[in-house]
């Protein structure tokens, strides 16, 4: 009988990065030849909503457990792990082989917090622990140094990149929601200082959010000619902004690993950002990508000059982002580490039946 996998994550609706993982999941082999089926736990709503959505997705989830061998729990924040705790427990109870995939930006505010409870019990009821790279691995490690259950998988490169071709704009984007977090501000507070050298660029910020301060604070600074707000774009939209860009900036104060730097990386974009989340173990500063400190608006003007002005350097660049998106963060390469997981856990399962098997017959 072929082994079956249960996903249970947020809805496939809601705007974000683990939606964008879990439906390249759904591309790849291993989604068909384990029977994959998505439970959704979560939509972008009111709290009543939320509860009304969380306890279908539960109900659902109660019905289909024993029915299959395998649980793949998606969670980040501290209210996603709540909400899967039961979810997990429930796993655990019917003997399901269990994954929980670790997809939070900080560990300050999640396992090294006060709900670092919480996630104690998720990490070691999971027979398998999927973080974002190296780095986080290491963190959950100093943590919790009993676990013994990590496996590092990165988040692939999603981009649908489309065949319509744009001609280059003098243009630096953006992509992801204006927050605080992802420092949209530091962006344009960083190129209000140098926007008077180059009249021709501009900013472009794909993303909702804080869309009516970031228009404030560029009126402020004077460069409201020279930034662009999209709002929220997918599909052609999010094609032709990303063609259209010549540079990739994305200044956030914590990431898990950012989806839009992938995003950029498959476009071939030359980016900007800062080491934080898993970018770290494999960002090479001046050589892959240009880093500047988390909050450092005179480091990030001096990146913006260097990209602008040194258009062979943009280019050395950009050849590293695409050999990124086609190598270590291709698709179908994250997609069969995926399906590994589940070959193994599978292999767990028939050695534990031939185990008891053999006990049953002495």
């Amino acid at each position: 009988m072929k082994k079956k996998v249960l996903v249970v994550a947020t809805s496939r609706k809601t705007r974000g990065g683990i939606t964008s993982v879990i439906k390249a999941h759904e591309r790849g082999r291993q989604w068909k030849l384990f029977h994959c089926r998505w439970v959704e736990t979560h939509r972008d709503k009111g709290a009543t909503a939320k509860l009304a959505y969380l306890a279908k997705g539960f109900a659902e989830y109660l019905a289909l457990l024993p029915f299959y061998d395998i649980v793949h729990v998606h969670l980040s924040e501290p209210p996603s792990a709540c909400r899967k705790l039961p979810f997990v427990w429930m796993a655990k109870l019917l003997k399901k082989k269990t994954i929980v995939h670790f997809h939070a930006f900080s560990p300050e505010t999640t396992f090294r917090g006060k709900y670092k409870k919480v996630y104690q019990k998720l990490f070691s009821m999971a027979d398998v622990l999927i973080v974002l790279s190296p780095t986080w691995e290491q963190s959950v490690k100093e943590t919790f140094p009993g676990l013994t259950n990590i496996r590092v998988v990165y988040n692939p490169c999603t981009a649908e990149i489309l065949p319509t071709q744009y001609p280059k704009r003098q243009q630096i984007l953006f992509a992801g929601t204006l927050n605080a977090r992802k420092g949209y501000a530091d962006m344009i507070r960083a190129f209000a200082k140098i926007a008077s050298m180059y009249p021709d660029w501009q900013v472009v910020f794909a993303g909702n959010g804080e869309v009516e301060q970031g228009k404030a604070l560029a009126a402020s600074l004077g460069i409201s000619s020279q930034t662009v707000f999209l709002g929220w774009i997918n599909g052609t939209d999010k094609d032709k902004a990303f063609k259209e860009a010549s540079i990739f900036c994305l200044p956030s104060y914590a990431e898990g690993f950012p989806m839009a730097v992938l995003d950029a990386w498959a476009y071939g974009l030359p980016v900007i950002t800062t080491p934080v989340g898993g970018l770290p173990d494999i960002a090479e500063n001046g050589k892959n990508v240009l880093l500047f400190p988390s909050g450092d608006i005179d480091s990030l003007a001096k990146c913006f000059k260097k990209m602008i002005d040194d258009e062979a350097f943009r280019t050395s660049i950009s050849k590293k982002s695409l050999k990124f998106s086609a190598d270590l963060f291709a698709m179908d390469v994250i997609n069969n580490q995926i399906g590994e997981i589940y070959k193994d856990l599978c292999k767990n399962i028939k050695n534990n039946l031939l185990n008891l098997n053999s006990a049953t017959l002495l």
